[in-house]
């Protein structure tokens, strides 16, 4: 039989765009500065081979060579978004190293430098990097302080000997031009971290408002169940003589049975809400109050929210997976982990892996409903996606993600992305 093909899902360039937050924020920044960084090293650069070209070419080479390495490096972490506030700190790092062996390779200490030094170029690049990289403190620590050590060492006769009065200039300068930087980040920060609260705080009072509604009238629900259903039948059973009496509340037993259970599990489209974070944050507890440890990493998690239903699905279906892990998968010697992480298309993906024994999924008895049911089940119920990886010896892992972003396929088919996968190889 042909299988109709499904709607195709709205690309990621169709849905709605986030409003501002400290993750978006902390992204535009650090690749801003990486850019100017790269912009003012290239501009530097012009001066290196004349300032080092009569000097000790070892430490010319070391020094340029990590100077502009963790520049680049700072570019490509801001890029692709991973390792960005080491890649800063880095920055900051190196140039201090950089400023401090100044002296053991300038060109000829006998005569007077005419200029600026290449790395006073470089000032402003650094402060900049060191308030990505750095607390405040020590971001505002570091304006002060290396801008000053690079004018001192440029009045010296192994800086160059130059004026103090063109080096104390060059350090105000250079302060004053860090300081408008740190200034514009900090406050940039302050002011998206202050958005995100405000959004969260609205977000929590406007599920917990619903949430009372929701009870309220599942509350009211439950009673007409009771009343209708449930005494009606023990009545009808009590007052029964006759066979056909008794057959009949035998038949209202049974409906009254069939109701409570459709009952239990419709899940009611309350509208409540709650945010990716607030999912993590309740996983990880689990799992650090579990009798093994669980190696936790969790990332890329924005102000993105979900539907309050199908999150208790997925932290119950995570919840049962380190479950599963503990009592099937070996002793607390077996390395296991926990990685809850936001992914492309707005969707959040949970992965919960152990190293340990593992199984075969095709010998596992059909009447063993912890994973079909308690995971796979439930979680394509909720509109997202279970897949299970194992073999023995070879451990097991458990992905689930929601919401499912459906992919067009080639081929007369496409299979139900909301369907389970299981899978009997790692």
């Amino acid at each position: 039989m042909a299988m109709s093909r499904p709607d195709p899902a709205p690309s990621a360039a169709k849905l709605p765009r986030q409003p501002i937050s400290r993750k978006r924020v902390d992204t535009v920044l650090s690749r801003s500065v990486a850019w100017f960084g790269v912009v003012f090293g290239l501009q530097a650069l012009l001066l290196v081979l004349p300032q080092y070209s009569l000097g000790q070419p070892v430490w010319s080479a070391l020094a340029v060579g990590a100077m502009y390495g963790s520049l680049l490096l700072s570019l490509l972490c801001s890029t692709v978004k991973r390792f960005v506030v080491g890649a800063h700190r880095a920055v900051a790092v190196v140039y201090v190293l950089a400023l401090l062996t100044w002296p053991f390779f300038l060109a000829d200490p006998s005569q007077p430098q005419e200029g600026d030094h290449w790395l006073y170029l470089l000032t402003t690049v650094a402060t900049a990097s060191a308030a990505i990289g750095l607390s405040v403190r020590g971001a505002l620590v570091y304006l002060f302080v290396v801008p000053f050590i690079y004018g001192i060492i440029r009045a010296t006769p192994w800086g160059g000997d130059g004026p103090w009065e063109l080096g104390l200039f060059n350090a105000v300068y250079a302060v004053i031009l860090g300081g408008a930087v740190l200034v514009i980040i900090t406050m940039t920060r302050a002011a998206s971290t202050s958005v995100d609260d405000a959004q969260g705080m609205a977000l929590d009072r406007y599920s917990h408002a619903v949430r009372q509604h929701a009870t309220e009238v599942e509350r009211v629900h439950v009673d007409a169940i009771v009343h209708d259903s449930v005494l009606t039948t023990f009545l009808s059973a009590a007052r029964a003589e006759s066979a056909e009496e008794k057959q009949l509340a035998a038949t209202m037993a049974g409906n009254a049975m069939r109701h409570l259970e459709e009952a239990a599990l419709a899940t009611p489209d309350d509208g409540s809400t709650v945010r990716f974070r607030q999912v993590a944050d309740r996983i990880v507890t689990a799992a650090r109050e579990l009798s093994a440890p669980f190696s936790i990493r969790v990332r890329s998690l924005d102000t993105r929210i979900l539907p309050a239903a199908q999150a208790e699905a997925l932290y119950s279906a995570a919840v049962q997976a380190m479950v599963n892990s503990l009592q099937h998968g070996g002793g607390h010697e077996v390395k296991r982990w926990l990685r809850v992480s936001g992914v492309q298309g707005g969707a959040i993906e949970i992965e919960v892996g152990d190293a340990g024994v593992g199984f075969d999924l095709d010998q596992v008895p059909g009447e063993r409903l912890g994973v079909r049911r308690s995971i796979i089940e439930r979680v394509a119920n909720a509109g997202g996606r279970a897949e299970v990886r194992s073999a023995p010896g070879a451990g097991t892992v458990i992905t689930l993600r929601w919401p499912v972003v459906m992919a067009p396929l080639d081929g007369a088919a496409e299979l139900d992305a909301a369907s389970p996968t299981i899978e009997g190889t790692r």
